[in-house]
């Protein structure tokens, strides 16, 4: 997900319920920065503020839509009225909120709007299957028991399987943070997972110097 809000309070209120909800987040503040990270076609949700520094909501929004941009972008903004709500349609997003907005209307509207996006309800990398919306994972169609955090942080693997995830965009999309306080909560998190995946364990690779890459195929050792 793509959250674009220059509210920082609200922009990290916004990650924190995609996180929780068990989805990978990225943030950003300007309408540029939106354009940019948006263009590359990789989020399944862009959650739009109207109101931004540089350019509206708007056009960002009209200009994605005119490259030809299908992601599905949900609305944000404190204006209300009908004809402004008409207008943000027409610009091209899928669906308007208003401010202030209950957080169990936002993951409605979110989860309802994902659905039309091609190949999201499923994800699956060799033995492991990821049902999104139903928020289970399956490992050779067992179900295994994650907590919130360890089911972001599978979800964002393999979002990214068979790349190198580094430990500073784990701490970023699934913590919602960039301050690394030199802890080792991503190799914890990362250690449960692999006692929960059992034999699948090995999946979850190790790149010295790097970070972590999720395999289709379990190493043989």
């Amino acid at each position: 997900m793509l959250v674009v809000e220059d509210d920082a309070k609200l922009s990290r209120f916004l990650v924190r319920v995609l996180v929780e909800e068990g989805f990978a987040a990225d943030s950003c503040e300007t309408g540029a920065d939106a354009f940019a990270q948006a263009s590359a076609g990789i989020y399944d949700l862009i959650i739009l503020d109207w109101m931004l520094p540089d350019v509206d909501g708007l056009s960002v929004c009209r200009r994605l839509r005119q490259g030809g941009l299908s992601t599905p972008i949900l609305m944000l903004t404190a204006r209300g009225e009908v004809r402004e709500r008409v207008l943000g349609l027409e610009t091209g997003a899928d669906d308007y909120l208003v401010k202030p907005f209950e957080v169990e209307e936002l993951v409605a509207r979110m989860r309802s709007l994902v659905r039309r996006a091609t190949g999201f309800a499923k994800l699956s990398v060799g033995p492991l299957e990821v049902d999104r919306l139903g928020r289970e994972v399956r490992l050779r169609g067992q179900t295994l028991d994650l907590t919130t955090r360890e089911y972001a942080l599978l979800v964002d693997l393999v979002h990214h399987a068979e790349k190198v995830v580094t430990r500073a965009e784990l701490l970023a999309r699934v913590w919602g943070t960039t301050f690394d306080p030199g802890s080792n909560l991503v190799e914890v998190h990362v250690s449960r997972l692999r006692d929960k995946l059992g034999d699948s364990a090995s999946m979850i690779e190790t790149v010295r110097g790097a970070g972590y890459r999720l395999t289709s195929t379990p190493v043989t050792r």
